[in-house]
């Protein structure tokens, strides 16, 4: 973590709104934290910060930028500003990635006895703070969250049609699975109290993009819920790290919230891409089966390397892709992949095998072997293929 040095006498060309003052840079605690996950925002650090200037004049806030090792200069835009603004604070993480994970550490480094998440590309109503600090200071709420779709808040310049119907579609997945009960659990907009982040903090994944909803997942029963509507504003600058692969991540999460943790969302999406490995496979044995003069075996040899080749690459953009392996580290893991999947087919013949001998009813031995090789592969690769 950089922490930014306190002000100077004189300001540079970088100082974003009025010098901060003694007295504020001598108090020992922030009244609120502001977290801000990044990743290649290098032109919305200046803007964002001069934002939440003019918001919290009459409060004494710090804001904790946590970003993944960004390759635009994110990090120096940050710095430039923060010689000379103590608010403002540095994370940079390096190695791993994951929006989820990023805030949380964000949240658990805070200062503050209240945290807000808000986007660095300034969709988010950064002047609805103030009133979000005040509902939680008075006690009216743990969690104050910002929606995009109750009242008079609206998302119709800052979404996309798709992103819209998408994400109405996962609030009332989630809402009907896990009784949310709020309009936006896929809001990345909110401020909660930073007692109840340590409190569920072991319980929440860092993976994925959706915290709200994760959050609202792991709390305990019978914390105050405020929600208040604001208008969702077009990206400035940047590109959104919003792609196909948050729907596969929002699925892996509700399963596992579904199954009390018991289940990781990694392993969700893990087994996921071994079931559309499947059909793969089988495509791959049919058509290998088509060419004249190839034996079963040859097939299923055939059919075996074209499905554990698709898994390890699916794999590796999606279930894995906070630890995405590239050039010649690829050619290794899916090496070490191929060693560990064919391990793992040995422990599926062999429970399967186990199985049958005391259950003569073949699908459930089958799906005995299938679920240990499951567990097996993901374990193993895990470790190897994928270690951190």
């Amino acid at each position: 973590m950089v922490t930014s040095k306190p002000a100077a006498a004189t300001l540079s060309t970088h100082t974003i709104g009025p010098a901060v003052s003694l007295a504020q840079a001598a108090s020992p605690r922030p009244r609120l934290t502001i977290v801000i996950p990044t990743y290649c925002e290098a032109g919305n650090i200046a803007p964002m910060i001069a934002a939440l200037d003019r918001a919290l004049t009459s409060i004494h806030w710090e804001v904790i930028f946590v970003d993944d090792d960004s390759p635009d200069g994110t990090m120096g835009a940050i710095r430039a500003i923060g010689v000379n603004d103590p608010r403002v604070r540095a994370m940079r993480r390096v190695g791993r990635r994951g929006l989820a994970g990023a805030v949380i550490e964000g949240m658990l480094a805070s200062g503050a006895d209240i945290v807000a998440v808000v986007d660095a590309d300034l969709q988010h109503d950064e002047k609805l703070l103030p009133r979000m600090l005040s509902d939680i200071e008075g006690g009216k709420a743990d969690l104050v969250i910002g929606t995009r779709y109750s009242q008079s808040g609206e998302a119709r310049e800052g979404f996309s049609t798709a992103r819209r119907i998408s994400s109405e579609l996962a609030t009332g997945l989630s809402n009907l699975l896990l009784r949310t009960n709020v309009s936006d659990p896929m809001s990345g907009f909110f401020m909660i109290r930073r007692s109840l982040i340590d409190t569920i903090a072991p319980n929440l994944s860092p993976g994925g993009f959706k915290l709200l909803l994760d959050i609202l997942a792991s709390a305990p029963s019978g914390i105050r819920i405020q929600e208040i509507p604001y208008v969702f504003r077009p990206r400035r600058a940047g590109k959104s790290k919003l792609d196909g692969l948050v729907i596969a991540d929002f699925l892996g999460l509700l399963l596992a919230k579904v199954s009390g943790n018991l289940v990781p969302p990694r392993f969700v999406l893990f087994a996921l891409v071994g079931t559309l490995g499947l059909a793969v496979h089988l495509v791959a044995l049919r058509a290998a089966m088509d060419i004249s003069g190839t034996t079963f075996n040859a097939a299923q040899i055939f059919a075996s390397v074209v499905a554990m080749t698709f898994n390890f690459f699916l794999n590796n953009a999606l279930t894995f892709r906070d630890r995405r392996l590239s050039g010649i580290e690829a050619l290794k893991g899916l090496l070490t992949f191929y060693v560990v999947c064919s391990i793992g087919a040995v422990a599926n013949i062999g429970v399967a095998d186990l199985v049958y001998s005391h259950d003569a009813t073949w699908w459930r031995a089958g799906i005995a072997g299938a679920l240990m090789a499951a567990v097996f592969n993901y374990a193993v690769s895990s470790a190897l293929t994928w270690r951190r």
